[in-house]
């Protein structure tokens, strides 16, 4: 990684690295982690949400949730998460709620019996009687390199980008609350709507881009395909599930380390292709770890992708 990364791991280690429930970790980071669009750039013609920074009561209460996740279990219920993006909303409707704000969670717009207008991530109180429509996203994506603007930004499964969603949420979810069949089902006239969107973007190993729109601050990583992973630095790796790819890895002093043949061995084991027409096998996001007084923590992360990843077409 480039010198001039901003080290975001170091920082959220010295703020939230006394939180050990996972669930927590990930909230506090939904709620501390720099936005990924810079919401004073035109192009979003200022309709950027932003949190700001967690104030002293919300660091007191994610604390305490830490110490007692009973209101946190009861919130999520019993429902297994396998979709990163239905997790993180989860948390943030806990929190929405928790702040008094929350009006609707998920409220579905319906023209008909069978046609789906679209639904509203979040309807919260605007303090003057209306509702804000906020669309949030948590969104992971690679730079590769010869594509233009913000399509250059692609997701590991190659089947987004960041201009593409970013054109759904300006164009198309933003306007939801104007739509006549929305009418009936708002708590509330919406009086603003805005786009939340928090998340990773990697970079190809040892650098670093600038593009417009895209927040000066925020949370980066490396990429690089299974034959360069010599290049990639630290002597410790933990490989992530999708469920962790939200906050920095934390772990006891048992965690499962891998040096790094042994990271290379597993990754090359998970993209040999079991079949012909087999799907193509995934990006895997890993964590660089090292040993601290808190236990096994990352100091940076990258997804190691398989070697024909980047030349493989965007669906």
């Amino acid at each position: 990684m480039d010198a001039a990364t901003d080290d975001y791991q170091a920082g959220y280690a010295r703020r939230w690295g006394h939180l050990r429930d996972a669930r927590v970790r990930a909230l506090a980071w939904l709620l501390d982690a720099p936005d990924l669009l810079d919401r004073m750039d035109p192009h979003w013609d200022g309709r950027v949400a932003t949190l700001g920074a967690p104030s002293a009561d919300t660091v007191a209460w994610l604390a305490a949730l830490d110490a007692d996740p009973a209101p946190l279990d009861a919130a999520l219920g019993n429902r297994v998460h396998t979709r990163l993006g239905l997790y993180a909303e989860a948390l943030m409707a806990f929190y929405f709620a928790h702040q008094g704000t929350l009006l609707a969670h998920g409220l579905q717009v319906c023209d008909g019996p069978r046609a789906t207008v679209g639904e509203f991530d979040f309807l919260l109180d605007d303090g003057a009687g209306g509702a804000l429509h906020i669309e949030f996203a948590t969104k992971f994506y690679l730079l590769r390199e010869g594509i233009g603007g913000h399509d250059g930004f692609v997701g590991p499964n190659l089947a987004d980008t960041l201009g593409r969603k970013m054109r759904k949420v300006f164009e198309k979810q933003l306007a939801l609350g104007t739509h006549p069949a929305a009418q009936g089902v708002l708590p509330r006239p919406v009086t603003s709507a805005q786009a939340l969107v928090k998340g990773w973007l990697f970079y190809p190993a040892g650098t670093w881009a600038t593009l417009g729109g895209i927040a000066p601050v925020h949370c980066r990583g490396f990429w690089c395909a299974l034959a360069q992973l010599d290049t990639v630095a630290g002597e410790g790796y933990v490989v992530l599930p999708r469920l962790q790819w939200l906050a920095p890895f934390q772990g006891d002093a048992d965690t499962t380390v891998l040096n790094r043949a042994q990271l290379a061995e597993e990754l090359a084991a998970r993209f040999a292709h079991v079949q012909e027409h087999a799907p193509a096998p995934a990006p895997v996001l890993v964590a660089v770890v090292r040993t601290a007084a808190q236990g096994v923590v990352e100091v940076a992360r990258g997804f190691v992708v398989p070697d024909d990843w980047g030349s493989q077409p965007v669906r």
